[in-house]
């Protein structure tokens, strides 16, 4: 039914439609994290993984799930492989004899903008991830190459103790 200014509905009835649609979906959400978490226990390698990669302060139930997702091949691989595959290794654009700037690309693009949020936690809480990221701040890098940098070294890390099945 329209009003007489041509809208759905009255204001209350939308109110009252968007938290409907809301409480929907965030009981969706709540199922499929349950799901997400189940299939991971019962699975005897992941839920290793998953137990090394929360060992890491940094890396919370989201961002280790996204890590065993995205790149399954975490700890079989080199740290450089790892950074390639997370898409935050950076890549030349070089010719002959010039040397052009160097820019994160390719990869896997929900994993890197997941491991920003994570390297937002690190730089901050992390004593050496916080100390390696001053560092750079000092030495005048900006800050998207300070973030950038920081998510690598946590995608290495994850990588290194994966490979180990370390804590």
């Amino acid at each position: 039914m329209t009003s007489k200014h041509g809208q759905l509905g009255s204001p209350d009835m939308l109110v009252a439609m968007d938290a409907e649609l809301k409480g929907l979906l965030d009981r969706q959400i709540a199922e499929l994290n349950v799901r997400i978490e189940q299939t991971i226990a019962s699975d005897n390698d992941l839920a290793a993984i998953a137990d090394v990669l929360r060992s890491v302060a940094e890396i919370g139930p989201g961002a280790s799930t996204m890590l065993i997702a995205e790149m399954p091949e975490l700890g079989q691989l080199s740290g450089e492989q790892a950074a390639a595959l997370a898409g935050l290794a950076p890549i030349a654009h070089d010719s002959g004899s010039m040397r052009g700037k160097r820019a994160i690309g390719g990869g896997r693009r929900k994993l890197r903008h997941v491991m920003f949020h994570a390297d937002l936690v690190a730089s901050h809480h992390n004593p050496i991830l916080k100390t390696f990221a001053d560092r750079l701040r000092a030495a005048g890098k900006p800050h998207k190459v300070v973030i950038t940098a920081v998510a690598r070294k946590l995608v290495t890390i994850a990588n290194g103790l994966c490979k180990h099945r370390q804590k």
